[in-house]
């Protein structure tokens, strides 16, 4: 079957894709492109699904890259494969070749292009790194990978919806005391339970690091089974895991 792979405008003239979960080899609750070695998914299904989207990038199975996610703010940069993938949660480079990919189910993926300086980046960015200010610390190793901020653009891949992403009184607390502002990324739910915009934050806080753009596919993973996996999904739905999706850019 034909890898499903979004592409967004915004990206233009760069090789870049969210890959959803069609065309993989992975079976049962991973069925599709599984790419997360995380998950309790075959390890050699995985190897040869994340072998797919590496040729469907165009670089060799070893030349795309990705990190240990901590749901951290750390961005590095790399230059070539390196030893062992190191933790952190975003990753920039300037050399060509190589792909540089995040993995989720839910969190948001970010690609980062400034094609003119040729540099790109790509992040995990669930609440917690957003808050952290991962967005703002791909920017930052972008501009000293050789980036210029104004050239930079960026685009949020399939994510949770707002509609799809109940929350607690604290985790509204905990977003209120830091900014009375990100308020309205709240409305009310059910049961005393608010409704977080999630790829609504992370535009704000992209758009507030002065780059050129940023944008959001439109994309739900948890509202759409048949092309996306699903963290909350699967919880709800008492399943055992869950796959992950690969979103990935290279010059």
């Amino acid at each position: 079957m034909t890898l499903d792979i979004l592409t967004a405008p915004t990206l233009e003239g760069v090789t870049h894709g969210f890959f959803g979960r069609r065309g993989g080899a992975s079976s049962g609750i991973f069925e599709g492109l599984n790419c997360g070695g995380g998950s309790s998914d075959q390890a050699a299904i995985v190897a040869l699904n994340r072998d797919r989207a590496a040729d469907a990038m165009g670089v060799p199975p070893e030349r795309l890259l990705t990190v240990h996610q901590v749901h951290s703010a750390r961005a590095v940069i790399l230059d070539d494969v390196p030893a062992e993938k190191p933790k952190a949660d975003a990753i920039v480079t300037a050399t060509p070749g190589l792909a540089i990919a995040v993995l989720t189910a839910d969190c948001q993926p970010v690609l980062f292009a400034d094609r003119e300086a040729g540099v790109v980046g790509a992040a995990h960015a669930g609440w917690r790194g957003a808050v952290d200010g991962v967005l703002e610390a791909t920017v930052e190793a972008m501009i000293e990978a050789g980036a210029r901020r104004e050239a930079i653009r960026a685009v949020i891949g399939p994510t949770i919806s707002q509609a799809n992403y109940e929350v607690g009184q604290e985790f509204f607390e905990r977003f209120h005391d830091e900014d009375p502002a990100t308020a309205r990324f709240f409305v009310n739910g059910a049961d005393g339970k608010y409704l977080f915009d999630l790829p609504g934050y992370g535009l704000m806080r992209l758009r507030g690091a002065g780059i050129a753009a940023a944008e959001w596919t439109r994309h739900c993973t948890y509202a759409d089974p048949e092309r996306f996996y699903s963290y909350r999904r699967a919880t709800h739905r008492g399943e055992a895991d869950y796959g992950r999706l690969l979103s990935a850019i290279r010059l």
